[in-house]
């Protein structure tokens, strides 16, 4: 995988995680309410969760640039409207997903990675996410590595900033930054989205 494609994925990803909503909302509470290390294991664990979604689109993905390339092309479009059609939807919404409750009861780690799990694997739009976004990154050779790099991406990147989350930003000036500019972040964010739909449908029509 070339570094530019690589540098897109972090920054779509990136931007993703850091864009309050209810994992974040989750890891806050369990943070605030519970303990840094219980917000560091559903930190974990929702890492976790987002990379079996990646894991699964990565497979289905690489089995239709084997068996079906006429399909994967008709889905790399398709995916590349998705994108934009999400970036603009950021732009029209953003800030209007920055309400989080922190409040909560004890528990138990296992309780707090459980959660952290759950409101990840209950998030199924994740797959329709990585699929629009892979179709447009990943080339036509992809093998085992790429794959694993992909994943490790993705999973490195929201566990790490979770992690970040439960040690340093619960309750603390970035958070309160973040929160007070996240109309800026889903802005930006909904501007990558575009930029990468873009690409894909202006190149369908050069080639």
């Amino acid at each position: 995988m070339d570094l530019t494609t690589w540098l897109s994925l972090v920054a779509v990803c990136v931007m993703g995680a850091i864009s309050p909503g209810p994992s974040l909302a989750v890891i806050l509470r369990v943070s605030i309410s519970q303990s840094s290390l219980h917000g560091v294991l559903a930190a974990i664990t929702h890492g976790l969760g987002i990379g079996f979604w990646a894991f699964l689109t990565l497979q289905g993905l690489a089995i239709l640039m084997a068996q079906h390339q006429d399909i994967f092309a008709v889905l790399t479009v398709l995916g590349g409207l998705y994108l934009a059609w999400l970036g603009v939807k950021a732009w029209r919404y953003a800030g209007q997903g920055s309400d989080v409750n922190v409040e909560g009861v004890k528990s138990s780690y296992w309780e707090s990675a459980r959660d952290g799990l759950m409101i990840s694997l209950m998030n199924p739009k994740a797959a329709l996410f990585f699929l629009a976004l892979f179709s447009q990154l990943i080339p036509h050779n992809m093998d085992a590595l790429i794959k694993f790099q992909l994943w490790a991406t993705v999973f490195v990147i929201d566990t790490g900033w979770y992690i970040i989350v439960a040690l340093l930003l619960a309750g603390g000036p970035v958070l309160a930054w973040l929160r007070r500019h996240i109309v800026w972040v889903d802005r930006g964010m909904g501007t990558v989205l575009i930029l990468l739909g873009l690409k894909v449908a202006i190149g369908s029509f050069v080639s």
